[in-house]
C-alpha cells in the first residue's frame, strides 16, 4: 500500500522537476544570449534536513541537471550541500530556494 501512495508523489516531484528545468534553461539561455551581462557565481553550502543517502542523492542530482546549478561535494557529516550556481542575487536565495523547493518536496515525497 505504502508503494501505491508514492507513485503520485513521484509523479508530482518530476513535475516540479520539469517546471523548475523550463524555467531555469529560459533563465540561462537569457543570460548566456544577454551581452555585457555581469555573472554573480557563486558557491555555496546548502544545510540540509535530508538525512537518507538516497534522498540526498535524489536532491543533489535534481540540483545538478538544473541549468545553471550544479553539485559539487557533500560533507563528510552529510549535513551540507555544496553547489555552484551560475548566477545568484544572494547566496541566501539560492539556499532558501533549494531548501523551499526541491529538499521540500523530496522530504514530502519520500516521508
Amino acid at each position: 500500500m505504502r508503494r501505491l501512495l508514492l507513485v503520485p508523489k513521484v509523479g508530482i516531484l518530476g513535475l516540479i522537476f520539469l517546471r523548475e528545468l523550463i524555467l531555469s534553461s529560459l533563465a540561462v539561455a537569457r543570460d548566456v544570449l544577454r551581452p555585457g551581462h555581469a555573472y554573480r557565481s557563486a558557491i555555496v553550502g546548502v544545510p540540509l534536513d535530508l538525512r537518507n543517502d538516497a534522498q540526498i542523492t535524489v536532491l543533489a542530482n535534481m540540483v545538478t541537471l538544473t541549468p545553471g546549478t550544479t553539485s559539487l561535494f557533500i560533507s563528510d557529516d552529510h549535513e551540507t550541500l555544496y553547489v555552484h550556481v551560475m548566477d545568484t542575487p544572494s547566496p541566501e536565495a539560492t539556499i532558501a530556494s533549494i531548501k523551499d523547493g526541491f529538499e521540500k518536496k523530496v522530504m514530502e515525497t519520500f516521508r
